[in-house]
């Protein structure tokens, strides 16, 4: 896979190097010769240019890469780059880092982004999905569809402990993507039960995370149904 990163600072350096490591190919862009800094991520290709011309990303190739990742620490520019991978060169994904959560509306697929990252919001998330047992932490915002990756530590009194994930009735518009056991990382079959403890992922709707908490939370008394 073929990945362009605008911006080689901290952030798109470290994101260069965890792909690296996977086995796709990288190119960082930056318009700031001090960040090119090449001996610092040797594996990637390397193009000293401004990520929001036109002509700068037909020297990049972009319409060769799979993903585009706007990662610089101004959201003007990764809105710009993100609107130009995915309208002038027909980019499959295109990922986008939000600095200031007061902007995180605009990072939509009207702007041409198919995943947000905020930064502080994630750091949020994480502390609260650290700390939280029984509620809902959501994690990432996906822009296409209104969904949500979102976590919920399964609380001992909840009615789910100890039913099989097939016999649950999920809301409409949730997918339970993955189990995490301790050090495991479970597939969701129809007939693994779920246990107090349990990390549960999905991808859901924002109109149905109240009631997935509802269904995951809450113990019935033997009178309710």
């Amino acid at each position: 896979m073929r990945v362009a990163i605008a911006g080689a600072g901290a952030v798109g350096r470290s994101i260069a190097g965890e792909l690296l490591e996977n086995g796709h190919e990288v190119l960082l862009i930056d318009k700031a010769p001090t960040a090119i800094s090449v001996e610092r991520v040797p594996q990637a290709e390397w193009l000293l240019a401004d990520a929001c011309e036109i002509t700068s990303l037909d020297e990049a190739a972009l319409q060769r890469c799979n993903v585009v990742i706007a990662a610089t620490g101004d959201d003007k520019v990764n809105l710009v780059v993100s609107l130009l991978a995915k309208t002038e060169y027909g980019v499959p994904r295109v990922v986008a880092r939000v600095n200031n959560p007061k902007n995180e509306w605009l990072f939509n697929e009207a702007w041409g982004v198919d995943v947000a990252v905020s930064t502080p919001r994630l750091m949020s998330a994480l502390v609260e999905e650290a700390v939280s047992v029984g509620d809902l932490v959501r994690l990432l915002r996906f822009s296409h569809g209104d969904a949500n990756l979102v976590e919920l530590t399964l609380p001992p009194e909840s009615a789910m402990a100890g039913t099989a994930v097939g016999d649950v009735a999920w809301p409409q518009d949730t997918s339970l993507v993955t189990i995490i056991r301790g050090s495991r990382v479970l597939t969701p079959s129809p007939e693994e039960t779920l246990e107090a403890g349990d990390e549960l992922l999905f991808v859901a709707t924002q109109a149905r995370e109240e009631q997935l908490e509802d269904l995951l939370s809450v113990r019935r008394g033997p009178n309710e149904s």
